[in-house]
């Protein structure tokens, strides 16, 4: 049975964070495990939720970063203080289930180096049906047919911030951006590392508390111009 360190990055989580952290420890039970919270210097006071709870649990690890300094770097930094055999991430507002955590950590135990949560295959999918989340899925199921026919990599929701890897594979694995695309680039350079890739049907739901940071019409062109770069890079570089 494999160990299991869970990163969650925040920012602005005050609500969210006192509900996630004490879910993913009943879940995880009696697997040796760590919650490490990396956290953006939230004005709402996240760092000292997770302060208090930290008080009686000595599994909770809290790293405050100066100014918000963006997902991917919050998630590298997070992978890097993990110190357990598997390392999971999720974001904070409770639209992952904390119990498909075991699915995931067991993908991995089965063989996998990354296992990734897909909503976009046979048994996952988006549980909320708010117009707003309808709109979000059609966008992300587009985007990810674009992502496999852009990469050749034939992973079917690449966006997810819902993933286990396994720690020694890790230092493998380059990311150097800081926004949300550092979740497409660790896909492509596991997948270029030669890393077995496996997807996880998981469903998504509506976050519990508060608003999404992800502005789509902000990050959609970002995104685009990124994708079209590490595209060209596998085009003009294929052995690199």
């Amino acid at each position: 049975m494999l160990s299991v360190s869970v990163v969650v990055p925040t920012y602005n989580e005050f609500e969210n964070v006192v509900l996630v952290i004490p879910k993913i420890h009943e879940t995880l039970g009696s697997r040796q495990h760590e919650v490490v919270v990396v956290d953006d210097d939230s004005p709402d006071g996240t760092a000292e939720a997770v302060r208090k709870l930290a008080l009686t649990a000595s599994w909770l690890k809290l790293l405050v970063r100066k100014g918000k300094r963006g997902l991917g770097t919050a998630l590298a930094e997070g992978y890097d203080a993990a110190s357990l055999g598997v390392i999971v991430s999720m974001d904070a507002d409770l639209s992952f289930d904390c119990a498909d955590i075991l699915r995931l950590v067991e993908a991995v135990e089965a063989g996998a180096d990354l296992a990734l949560g897909t909503r976009h295959m046979e048994g996952g999918g988006y549980a909320a049906t708010a117009l707003d989340v309808r709109v979000k899925r059609a966008i992300s199921a587009l985007g990810n047919r674009v992502v496999r026919w852009a990469t050749g990599v034939p992973v079917r929701d690449v966006s997810a911030n819902f993933r286990a890897v396994r720690r020694s594979v890790w230092p493998s694995i380059r990311t150097l951006d800081q926004t949300n695309f550092m979740l497409l680039e660790m896909i492509l350079s596991a997948a270029k590392a030669g890393l077995r890739i496996v997807e996880v049907p998981v469903r998504f739901g509506e976050r519990v508390h508060g608003a999404s940071k992800l502005n789509f019409f902000i990050e959609l062109p970002r995104f685009g111009l990124r994708l079209l770069r590490s595209a060209l890079a596998v085009v003009v570089h294929p052995g690199a």
